[in-house]
């Protein structure tokens, strides 16, 4: 489904949330994610200038996965026995910064990050009831594993923003399949065998 990037930002979203609204306690940040504090599918920047804090889910680069690129197509068995073809998708990888947002209260931020962190550490395949939006009530499993980027290539992201350098980490999310808009190939259901056929391999000198 073309719309397999949008269940997958959403699905990341609300999971999220559903941790920092949960998380009570003299310590915990459910009194903090009230009102105007969220998680966003916005840039750090945006959140800021709508007057938002909380936690930024920003998408920011998307790459062809060349290690599922070559998978053959799948067979659907249609009803009455014929089965067809269906093109393989577009496998491509997705990149989320994460950057905590509480103006002047670094002790939050860092907490914050820190019950993100904990939050993709317990759950690294979300599958099952945590899918939102079209994922839900399918099989998809959306993997999801923390990056090692280096200070240069965080910095150029930051320059991309146009913003000074924050506190963030990168994830790099897979499943997100494009569907191909080509139509399924449709093979015939075979009716008979002919007994009386074979291949001629040429004769003898």
């Amino acid at each position: 489904m073309y719309t397999s990037l949008a269940a997958t930002s959403e699905t990341l979203r609300q999971l999220l949330l559903d941790s920092m609204t949960t998380d009570v306690g003299p310590s915990g940040l459910a009194t903090f994610f009230t009102g105007t504090t969220t998680v966003s599918l916005e840039t750090p920047q945006e959140m800021v200038a709508a007057g938002r804090q909380g936690l930024s889910v920003w998408l920011y680069r998307i790459a062809r996965d060349e290690f599922r690129l070559n998978e053959p197509p799948s067979v659907r068995t249609l009803p009455g026995g014929a089965t067809e073809l269906v093109p393989p998708p577009l496998p491509v990888r997705l990149h989320y910064l994460l950057t905590p947002l509480a103006p002047g209260i670094p002790d939050t931020e860092q907490r914050i990050l820190g019950r993100a962190l904990q939050l993709f550490h317990t759950h690294p395949v979300v599958a099952g009831a945590l899918l939102r939006a079209e994922f839900a009530g399918t099989d998809a499993e959306i993997h999801i594993h923390l990056e090692a980027l280096n200070i240069e290539e965080i910095t150029r992201v930051w320059e991309a923003l146009e913003g000074s350098y924050q506190l963030a980490v990168s994830y790099e999310v897979t499943l997100a399949n494009i569907d191909s808009g080509a139509d399924p190939l449709t093979a015939p259901l075979v009716e008979s065998v002919r007994s009386d056929e074979a291949v001629i391999v040429g004769s003898e000198s």
